[in-house]
């Protein structure tokens, strides 16, 4: 299958061509893959900021322990989420899924309403992590479109949160970081991971089913 042979060919890529730039077209194809991914109510709470600037991806690299690929890679996408879900954000999906679909809905807003019953008494760090694992949602689908785009990428935790924030100024905006996504092409040489063996668990050990 096309999906799983381009999945086998992803790796954590640890040593990208800077000499390579992905082009425009590949990265936005894997933009529309990370825009079209499921989230919770459909609420999207998170941003995607692809840094190209090589000042600000150097920042970026000391921020997260110096790793290579985020200065070596020609984009950095930063998955930040919403730091709380308010009643303005959760209004604002409500008018624009009225506006694409040609106006307004009792049931629609009968529906968010409720969920804003449910969010809203939450702490701001509680509806902060149910937003984080939105954007990993996104996050896993732009591996995936990455594979498919056969462009490399790194998925990364590895780097300080709060120092990424400030760098982007993702405070000020009501964002946290979450994840960091470099996008690239391998390097022929210098890559340590490059040519080995993916090793995944046995399906049968992996998958549990209860029929």
């Amino acid at each position: 299958m096309i999906l799983h042979d381009k999945l086998n060919w992803r790796y954590a890529t640890k040593k990208m061509d800077a000499g390579k730039p992905v082009p425009q077209e590949k990265v936005d194809a894997i933009l529309k893959a990370i825009q079209l991914a499921p989230t919770s109510s459909g609420l999207q709470p998170f941003e995607v900021i692809v840094v190209t600037n090589p000042e600000v991806k150097a920042k970026l690299r000391a921020a997260a322990y110096d790793q290579a690929q985020l200065t070596d890679g020609s984009h950095v996408l930063v998955f930040a989420a919403w730091d709380n879900y308010t009643a303005e954000r959760i209004d604002a999906v409500v008018e624009e899924v009225e506006r694409q679909r040609g106006g307004k809905s009792d049931d629609l807003r009968a529906y968010y309403e409720r969920l804003k019953g449910m969010y809203l008494p939450k702490s701001a760090e509680e509806n902060y992590q149910h937003a984080a694992r939105q954007a990993y949602i996104a996050f896993g689908i732009g591996v995936t479109a990455a594979a498919f785009e056969e462009v490399d990428a790194t998925p990364m935790e590895g780097f300080d949160p709060a120092k990424v924030d400030e760098i982007l100024g993702l405070r000020e905006k009501g964002l946290r970081s979450v994840t960091l996504l470099p996008l690239g092409y391998r390097a022929a040489e210098g890559d340590w991971l490059a040519g080995m063996k993916k090793v995944r668990k046995p399906l049968d050990e992996l998958v549990k089913k209860v029929a």
